[in-house]
């Protein structure tokens, strides 16, 4: 992987602005500088390009290319606040604007309609006073020429990204069910995920979860609550205790039904949980908007898809996320939009967001660690 640095002289000035935007028009384009790209925008984003974007654009500034009232490319620019490893070098630097990400729909490729974005993003930056331009984490042969090409990037930093998980991260993980997330992290450890699986904690003795630690050789700790014999303060505390045995540097809720305390979750700050819907980037927020442009609830809670359904909603969705004392409102790791097709059971429809949770909880969990 390389970083990319671009000098922001005066090809990236008024004129090349005004010409992009030429350009952009030409093709029918409409072209939007924002310092916040909207909810739709940003849904559309995880949508089309994998989930993994549109908190990355959320902090920053973005200019969007739109056709017919529809987003079809965009570029973000001047990122703040972003914790990637690769950042703390020549990202960190006085003068020097983070580009990205960057992104046109397939639908809408092969005409000009991506370097113009590029150099839009470029003069932005220059605009705001930036002498320099990182382009960050690039991989793809064709597409570090493709820098090169279009903008005069040229190669800065070099770096492999394992280096920054030199050994695997003591993780707990935590379910009550049957452990499909749980059986795709460990798919993935076996693929060289840096994580070393400490233990599972389950608090349902019949959960299938547990069967799938012991497949493996994970210990498998069975924590349930006797609410007879046990206060909620000392099941509480007993789980606290469990957990803390492990040393755990990463706790990961994977279908995990039981509210933690305060406690807990101020012990434990690399708590990493997986829900089934589309949340909203500010967890301030109770709605969150959609890529088609329509606006739903937030569907916090455990029952997210059954209350989607309820709700007659045509979008549910998965998220990764950071916990925090209030539920389900942590920082967003990762997130996609998924489209309730019509009569859709539930059954049918879990089914489908299940399938999508195995693939974003591991790119929440890279993200996590690129940011440790």
């Amino acid at each position: 992987m390389v970083n990319l640095l671009v000098d922001l002289d005066e090809r990236f000035g008024a004129e090349a602005r005004a010409a992009s935007l030429r350009a952009l028009e030409a093709e029918g384009y409409t072209c939007t500088f924002t310092e916040r790209a909207d909810d739709r925008t940003l849904a559309w984003i995880d949508d089309v390009f994998g989930g993994t974007w549109s908190g990355e654009v959320h902090a920053g500034s973005a200019v969007v290319a739109a056709r017919d009232g529809a987003p079809a490319g965009f570029a973000g620019f001047g990122a703040r606040g972003l914790r990637f490893a690769w950042l703390r070098g020549l990202g960190a630097r006085e003068g020097v604007g983070i580009f990205g990400p960057f992104g046109v729909d397939p639908a809408h490729r092969g005409g000009r309609v991506g370097a113009s974005l590029l150099a839009l993003a470029l003069c932005g930056l220059r605009e705001r006073g930036f002498a320099q331009a990182l382009i960050p984490a690039v991989g793809p042969p064709g597409l570090i020429a493709y820098y090169e090409r279009t903008a005069g990037a040229r190669i800065a930093e070099r770096f492999d990204p394992a280096s920054f998980t030199p050994r695997p991260v003591r993780t707990v993980v935590m379910a009550s069910g049957g452990g499909t997330n749980f059986q795709a992290v460990i798919d993935r450890v076996r693929d060289g995920l840096p994580l070393d699986l400490t233990a599972l904690v389950c608090n349902k003795p019949q959960a299938y979860a547990i069967e799938r630690a012991r497949a493996v050789e994970i210990d498998a700790v069975v924590l349930p609550w006797d609410r007879a014999a046990q206060s909620r303060a000392q099941y509480d505390a007993a789980l606290h205790a469990a957990v803390a045995a492990r040393e755990p540097e990463m706790i990961l809720l994977l279908g995990w039904m039981h509210l933690l305390d305060r406690a807990f979750v101020e012990a434990f700050p690399e708590l990493i949980n997986v829900h089934p819907a589309y949340l909203p980037l500010d967890g301030t927020h109770d709605e969150v908007g959609m890529p088609d442009g329509s606006v739903i609830p937030a569907f916090r809670g455990a029952h997210a898809i059954r209350d989607a359904l309820a709700a007659r909603s045509s979008w549910v969705g998965v998220s990764v996320h950071l916990v925090t004392l209030e539920a389900d409102r942590g920082p967003i790791l990762v997130r996609k939009p998924v489209r309730v097709h019509e009569g859709e059971s539930h059954d049918a429809l879990m089914e489908r967001v299940h399938a999508l949770e195995h693939e974003l909880v591991i790119g929440g969990i890279r993200r996590r660690l690129f940011e440790r």
